[in-house]
């Protein structure tokens, strides 16, 4: 049986991996973690703790104690924010992932670690169209840089100490279940709930600033895939690129359309649109394909349809 824990788990990505993990090894066996609350579901399906990971002590005293096998790394600052507290954002990006891996190093009883990557790692000289597993990584944000180097320090600890720590370069992740978190793709979560509430939304990047995309029920079940495909069929110990829907504003603005036609979008673009034009339009995701089957199921349509159904419903229901 696994014990698993989940740090960062009131964030976009952890609160519902935290829910479909539950679903999976049980309620019990799952143990959420954070510096703030979670959504309620998180809170009242099973065990919640508030847990620093910079608290190198606290944290392995929890693991320790609760028989930790598997863990879910996801606290982060993000892109937009990190922009705002470059030093701050390394210390915690950096420190927080380094208590982790030697955590990992030292107590045997965990097996794997989960720590999430992102196409932020590359950079202007990266090749945008189809951005392929090994290529030119230059990234020039902090975020980028903290996860480029993270990466590093994944395949390391692998190498050097046979730490089995396992990632995914998560693009653009779009949900109706938790607000945005500061990144430079959120606007593709914002604009659902300004078309829904307003019929309009003022956008912080242009009309035509294509940037790969994930359906975050797709993001989960790659992440879920990749924890539990063997050891022996992965190649790749830095982390995967995976894949999703590549989008502009303005295409996913006709999108909404189909469903609200009246829905106005406008464009003012911000420091985040720099930030876009570093990163790649689509990405290469052969090698995970061939992998571990890394697969996705929501094109543009398919998502759209989704997002606007449930968020109405929520709106209904709150």
């Amino acid at each position: 049986m696994e014990n698993i824990l989940i740090i960062g788990a009131s964030g976009q990505i952890g609160s519902e991996l935290t829910m479909a993990l539950r679903q999976q090894h049980g309620n019990d066996r799952v143990f959420a973690t954070d510096i703030k609350q979670p959504p309620p579901d998180v809170l009242e399906s099973g065990p919640f703790q508030v847990l620093d990971v910079m608290d190198d002590k606290s944290l392995i005293h929890f693991v320790i104690r609760h028989k930790i096998t598997q863990i879910y790394h996801l606290a982060a600052v993000l892109s937009g924010n990190a922009e705002k507290i470059p030093s701050q954002a390394w210390k915690i990006n950096m420190d927080s992932l380094l208590n982790i891996l030697d955590l990992t190093k030292e107590v045997e009883e965990i097996k794997k670690v989960f720590w999430p990557s992102s196409i932020a790692v590359f950079g202007p000289s990266t090749p945008a169209e189809n951005t392929p597993q090994l290529t030119v990584m230059e990234p020039n944000t902090v975020y980028g840089i903290s996860k480029l180097a993270g990466e590093r320090w994944c395949e390391y600890y692998y190498k050097r100490y046979g730490v089995d720590v396992r990632s995914l370069r998560y693009p653009g992740l779009i949900s109706y279940k938790t607000e945005p978190g500061g990144g430079t793709t959120d606007y593709a979560v914002e604009i659902f709930y300004a078309a829904i509430k307003n019929k309009s939304y003022e956008c912080f990047l242009k009309e035509d600033a294509t940037l790969p995309m994930l359906y975050m029920k797709d993001a989960i079940q790659g992440t879920i895939d990749l924890m539990e495909a063997p050891a022996s069929k992965l190649s790749i110990h830095s982390s995967y690129n995976i894949g999703g829907i590549s989008f502009s504003p303005g295409e996913i603005a006709d999108a909404i359309r189909s469903h609200i036609p009246e829905f106005e979008i406008s464009y003012k673009p911000d420091f985040r649109q720099a930030i876009a034009e570093s990163w790649p339009c689509s990405i290469d995701d052969g090698v995970a394909r061939n992998d571990w089957k890394y697969r996705t199921e929501y094109n543009l349509e398919k998502m759209t349809d989704e997002m606007i159904t449930e968020i109405q419903n929520k709106q209904i229901i709150s």
